[in-house]
């Protein structure tokens, strides 16, 4: 009994909402029993903490309405600013469980629970959590920073971390990208945010280019002319700025010609392998030859 009355005192203690507990046990211990008192301490009690109790059922009351309202007054918000639908998902999302929580540590004190301690418990517990999931930590704060900053977005054709693809979706801890031959790569949102990123869709066009040899004694200008042709009556082919053509090196066994053009980011690999096969029809046609590695061969006289 006496440890019982011990457990009891020493609950008591930890909770400041109900002072009136501990004197009863004490006085209970002691033998110092006046039930008429016994009876109205733990009435006095029983009004205190069911008025904690009714304060923090308001403050939840009022705390819910006012989420609803603020998650409703935010998504308006990223609405009329036409966020995109990723990005207003994972700040609803990330602002409600924020608010949320919050509401607890509130209601929580207006129980008349010593706040103090209980955020020092989930501190503690916070630094545990980021220092086991520090890398996951570093790919959430990398998917904010992309989602923020829209290096890319769904959609776009990106070269980064050594793989090129198109990007499916863009989730918290990690950037799908689709290869061009199907695979799904998962790249980790820290090393996109911080490594280097080439998009190539984000500007409406592309430079085409080619480095095509013809033999040494063919006429360059025929040549050159031949690929203008070729390049002007062509749709897809910006006018301006216009087609080069320029003789670009001599090489051991060919004359090396640099061909650049521009055309749209959605033509531009249509461009690249039908303008290369036109190419090689056209020089076959105008008797225009095509090198290879020649090795001449001296014989001394015996």
């Amino acid at each position: 009994m006496i440890h019982l009355l011990q457990s009891v005192e020493l609950a008591a203690d930890s909770a400041s909402a109900v002072p009136p507990v501990k004197e009863i046990t004490k006085n209970i211990a002691e033998g110092n029993v006046r039930w008429d008192q016994v009876i109205s301490q733990l009435i006095d009690w029983s009004l205190d903490a069911g008025k904690h109790i009714l304060v923090a059922v308001i403050v939840y009351v009022i705390g819910h309405y006012l989420i609803k309202l603020l998650n409703y007054l935010l998504s308006r918000f990223l609405e009329r600013r036409k966020i995109e639908i990723s990005v207003q998902t994972f700040v609803k999302s990330f602002v409600g469980i924020l608010l949320q929580v919050l509401l607890i540590i509130t209601v929580v004190s207006a129980l008349g629970v010593n706040t103090t301690s209980f955020a020092a418990l989930l501190a503690s517990f916070g630094v545990a959590i980021g220092m086991a999931l520090s890398g996951n930590l570093q790919n959430f704060a990398g998917g904010i920073i992309i989602l923020f900053l829209k290096p890319y977005k769904v959609g776009d054709w990106v070269e980064a971390q050594g793989t090129a693809g198109t990007v499916q979706a863009i989730q918290i801890f990690h950037t799908i990208l689709l290869t061009a031959d199907g695979k799904l790569i998962y790249v980790p949102n820290g090393a996109m945010s911080s490594g280097t990123i080439t998009n190539y869709t984000l500007t409406p066009s592309r430079r085409v280019e080619w480095v095509i040899g013809i033999e040494y004694g063919e006429d360059v200008e025929k040549a050159r002319q031949v690929v203008l042709d070729i390049l002007k009556s062509d749709e897809r082919v910006a006018k301006d700025p216009a087609p080069m053509v320029a003789l670009s090196e001599l090489n051991n066994s060919s004359v090396d010609m640099t061909i650049r053009c521009w055309t749209p980011n959605e033509t531009y690999w249509d461009v690249m392998f039908e303008t290369r096969e036109k190419i090689y029809n056209a020089f076959n046609a105008a008797g225009i030859g095509f090198p290879f590695p020649q090795v001449t061969v001296h014989q001394a006289k015996a």
